[in-house]
């Protein structure tokens, strides 16, 4: 090999590194300054990591998106729990984990294997926490009525009828 094309072989392979490097930097920061995003979530961090051990044990990103990380192989058209603590309450969502039938409380237009399940056998601990992290899932106010029209459009199939 000739000393050129050994310096440009280097060369790729420096620069083929650095780009690496940035989108693992990228990814591990999130992509953005988190003011730059419209979603947040204000509990701590322990809190967080532990409800988030919950949501990964129990599948529920199975079928949700969380800050827009959907499984590849998902195939159910849930919505994403972005910004559900802007549109429903921790007593609202643990009321709603803990019913033996969730469609009683929030009806889908999902098929029957594709809806909620009931939650209420788990842990009372596990369905607070959930709850709490859901809850403060929030979203920026003006990306509020984006976020209702979302969630309106994967539950009812209707983007246009605000959720009160």
């Amino acid at each position: 090999m000739s000393w050129g094309l050994r310096l440009a072989s280097m060369g790729l392979i420096a620069l083929a590194g650095v780009f690496i490097a940035g989108v693992v930097h990228g990814i591990l920061q999130g992509g953005a300054n988190t003011r730059d995003r419209p979603f947040y979530n204000d509990l701590p961090e322990d809190v967080k990591r532990k409800a988030g051990d919950l949501y990964r044990r129990y599948r529920c990103r199975n079928c949700h998106i969380i800050w827009g990380m959907r499984n590849v192989m998902q195939m159910p058209p849930a919505p994403s729990l972005d910004g559900i603590g802007s549109l429903r309450s921790e007593e609202w969502i643990y009321r709603y984990l803990s019913a033996k039938d969730p469609q009683k409380i929030l009806p889908s237009r999902l098929k029957k294997e594709y809806r909620h399940p009931s939650y209420a056998d788990i842990p009372e601990a596990h369905r607070r926490l959930l709850a709490r992290y859901f809850a403060h899932m929030k979203v920026r106010p003006e990306y509020l009525a984006q976020v209702r029209a979302a969630e309106r459009e994967a539950l009812f199939g209707d983007a246009h009828v605000p959720i009160r």
